[in-house]
């Protein structure tokens, strides 16, 4: 007769390998996050005129602007600029964070992360 209930096969000890596993696993993803944190990305656009730096925590922490596009006259253009700049720098910091995690979980958590 059938046993009712409970695990068989012993997986009482199947349970508490995949406990380990998810715990090593919490800690490299700590630990990834902190090298991101740690990151800092730049990107430019124009040629090069302006170039923003932001951090894997997402944070701007510096705007270059070349002298020839200050323009008085266009400040869209600059202001374009900056927002391309700035969306590419902040792509590439979640493109570094999508290659770091996916190291971790093999490609498991369809962008949990």
């Amino acid at each position: 007769m059938a046993k009712r209930g409970g695990f068989p096969g012993g997986m009482p000890g199947n349970m508490n390998n995949l406990m380990k596993q998810a715990q090593k696993m919490q800690k490299q993803m700590e630990e990834a996050q902190a090298q991101l944190d740690e990151l800092e990305i730049t990107a430019t656009a124009g040629g090069g005129a302006v170039e923003v730096t932001v951090t894997g925590k997402r944070e701007i922490t510096k705007v270059k602007l070349s002298e020839e596009v200050v323009d008085p006259e266009d400040i869209e253009m600059l202001e374009d600029l900056i927002v391309a700049a700035t969306n590419e720098a902040l792509r590439k910091v979640e493109e570094a964070s999508q290659q770091s995690m996916s190291k971790i979980t093999g490609g498991l958590g369809g962008g949990l992360f």
